[in-house]
């Protein structure tokens, strides 16, 4: 990324220009992130192609003001934060499914971002509902997040016996918990952008991907709760769980609640494509 680019980027987020890559300024960066680039699969479901390379996330989230799903947002950040002076590295994750089985390899794009003042720490701005802050990577009791009570600790089995694996050194993979419940099995060994090439075009075609089946649009707000447009579904979490629900009518108005809540321009409401045919 150039400065001009950099630049672009920390407006889109709505923060100043950092002197240096400390831990407060990733907590900055990563909670404007969730706030102001939405979570959202519609390229999926608008024939939109998703391509993992750095110019085009940066042309799609930054230029165009649009969001995505892990790999993009994750791909986008790590990029800006680089930029920033952040030493960052790509992992893999597995993420934990119905039943507590793990999804495919490369199903999911997290962040190890090292600091000036010291430390690791898991940055993810590309998990739908996941910590607000960076959890401290190495770090292994409870870590409490507005978005719940976080523990990240070393692999055991999941639901069918498989274990974690090790990195070069001997590392084991860990598993990052919310609230009790595993979310996914993440590996420590460093990843390039295109290794998630698979992975995304799994998730982007495959009758099996729960992206192909549903349409999902969402944020953190300024308030701490999450407001999220399910196809014409809208529902506004307060920061105390409460939670407000409405069934949108017309085109309009699922437009204007992209314009609105997400600041998403569209020119025709996104429909979910029917997978199997390629609709």
């Amino acid at each position: 990324m150039d400065s001009a680019e950099v630049d672009a980027y920390l407006r889109r987020l709505g923060v100043e220009h950092p002197a240096w890559p400390t831990v407060d300024v990733l907590r900055e960066l990563q909670l404007h992130h969730l706030q102001t680039v939405p979570f959202e699969n519609l390229s999926i479901h608008l024939g939109e192609e998703i391509v993992l390379e750095e110019k085009r996330l940066l042309d799609k989230v930054v230029g165009a003001r649009r969001g995505g799903f892990c790999y993009e947002l994750n791909g986008a950040f790590a990029a800006l934060l680089t930029a920033l002076g952040f030493d960052v590295t790509l992992l893999a994750a597995r993420v934990y499914g119905d039943g507590g089985l793990l999804g495919i390899p490369y199903d999911h794009l997290a962040l190890r971002v090292r600091t000036v003042d010291g430390g690791e720490w898991l940055a993810d701005v590309g998990f739908g509902a996941h910590s607000h802050y960076p959890l401290a990577f190495e770090a292994r009791g409870e870590q409490v997040d507005p978005g719940g009570v976080f523990r990240v600790v070393e692999a055991g089995p999941d639901a069918a016996g498989v274990r974690g694996g090790y990195d070069a050194v001997g590392a084991a993979d860990l598993d990052v918990i919310r609230d009790g419940e595993p979310q996914y099995r993440l590996e420590r060994r460093a990843r390039v952008l295109g290794d998630f090439v698979a992975g995304a075009w799994w998730h982007s075609t495959s009758p099996a991907s729960h992206f192909t089946r549903s349409l999902v649009c969402s944020r953190v707000t300024e308030e701490g709760g999450r407001v999220t447009l399910s196809g014409r579904d809208l529902k506004v979490t307060a920061a105390d769980g409460t939670r407000e629900e409405w069934e949108l009518g017309t085109d309009e108005e699922v437009l204007g609640v992209y314009r609105e809540r997400f600041g998403i321009e569209l020119e025709r409401v996104p429909v979910v494509r029917s997978a199997d045919r390629g609709e």
